[in-house]
């Protein structure tokens, strides 16, 4: 009887017909010509610039470049090395990211909200914005913001001036420069702590609101707290800041600090473009919130303001933070714009003028690659912490 059992069972299937193994075997396969492909493609490469007499490798990051760089974060010039310039590159690309995410989420709220407004004039008027900006190509507004707005500005001497300390000409935007005395360190250690007490009584304050009902003032106190620490470690340590005022000597400003044509055009075009794609996506996140959410508010007597603040864009953030998070890497990348006014960024100094000077193609673009494949990386992995931060908990 067992040993009929035994030879009514399925026989066991040869390994080419187990779907699992056959899976592994293909995988395998395809795996094994992707590196093939690589290989081919370095060593291709690797003959090609030894043909051409090109020397690989970072050892040119350490010689010096022989070249000015206009706009600096850090302290820079022609005695410096390559990588200096990669990091001076690297710092001014941050920037007008950072800049621009932040111009551009204000505008593009600002714009989104506008669009469903009852004032009619209000809603065309954000209609319009929305429509013309995002549908004309960048470059071209990159090229009216510096061409045709900033550059035609009148020279130093005849230059816009606002308070004797605020000059406007096509040099750029001339202000004071803060000149950062014994005792500074104190006001900003009092700002870090001021900001992380407004975080800690926001949360106490959701909490108490939770289990009593009551609101506390979290705003007005938050101003308190921002604006008087610091000001207090001001008094206490003798205000340790002093101005540095702009004065016209010659054909130019000397002293102050100068937001250049460049990079103010690329912050204006990089803002002002995708402000219009987070407008439209605003404005559909908080259609995406049912109408009677509104209704009850109102019904409970609760302000529209509040309605929108509390309870209208909490639950439209699930909706607009996946997009959103695509037009940040989308601004950032367009950063890389830069090259086309003189800015100079990392594609401009590094990807660009390195790049003619020393003639090693591999190394620096694949550093330049890395780095905005990195920066990606960093605002994915922040936008979809907010993401999951925002979004339901299932019970």
């Amino acid at each position: 009887m067992t040993d009929q059992i035994k030879s009514d069972a399925p026989a066991k299937p040869p390994f080419y017909r187990d779907p699992e193994k056959r899976a592994l075997i293909f995988q395998g396969v395809f795996l094994a010509l992707v590196l093939y492909v690589i290989y081919l493609l370095v060593r291709n490469t690797l003959t090609n610039l030894d043909a051409r007499g090109i020397s690989t490798g970072f050892d040119f990051l350490n010689t010096t470049t022989g070249f000015k760089i206009s706009e600096t974060l850090i302290e820079y010039n022609q005695s410096s090395t390559y990588i200096d310039v990669f990091f001076v590159g690297l710092f001014n690309t941050i920037l007008v990211s950072v800049v621009g995410i932040i111009f551009a989420t204000i505008l593009g709220f600002t714009m989104g909200v506008a669009r469903l407004s009852n004032n009619w004039l209000i809603a065309r008027l954000a209609a319009i914005y929305v429509d013309t900006l995002r549908n004309i190509p960048l470059l071209l507004q990159l090229f009216f913001w510096y061409f045709a707005v900033l550059r035609p500005l009148p020279n130093p001497k005849q230059a816009l001036e606002f308070g004797q300390s605020i000059f406007l000409s096509n040099r750029g935007l001339i202000i004071p420069k803060p000149l950062y005395q014994d005792g500074i360190g104190l006001v900003v250690v009092a700002v870090v702590i001021a900001i992380l007490s407004i975080f800690i009584l926001r949360r106490w304050a959701r909490k108490r609101q939770e289990a009593t009902g009551e609101q506390f003032p979290v705003l007005y106190t938050a101003l308190g707290v921002l604006i008087g620490l610091p000001l207090l470690a001001f008094i206490v340590t003798g205000f340790p800041l002093s101005w540095e005022l702009p004065v016209l000597k010659g054909f130019n400003f000397q002293g102050g600090m100068v937001l250049t044509p460049e990079f103010s055009s690329l912050v204006f075009a990089l803002s002002v473009y995708t402000s219009s794609f987070i407008a439209e996506i605003v404005r559909a996140g908080i259609l995406s919130v049912d109408h009677g959410q509104s209704e009850a508010a109102f019904s409970l007597g609760i302000k529209p303001s509040w309605t929108t603040r509390l309870i209208i864009v909490p639950q439209a953030l699930r909706v607009i933070i996946p997009p959103l998070t695509s037009q940040y890497l989308n601004l950032t990348k367009n950063s890389s714009l830069a090259a086309a006014i003189a800015y100079p960024d990392l594609v401009a100094v590094f990807a660009g003028t390195s790049l003619n000077q020393v003639g090693q193609a591999v190394e620096i673009m694949g550093m330049t690659l890395a780095v905005y494949l990195f920066l990606s990386l960093i605002i994915s992995y922040f936008m979809n912490w907010y993401n999951a931060r925002n979004a339901l908990v299932e019970r």
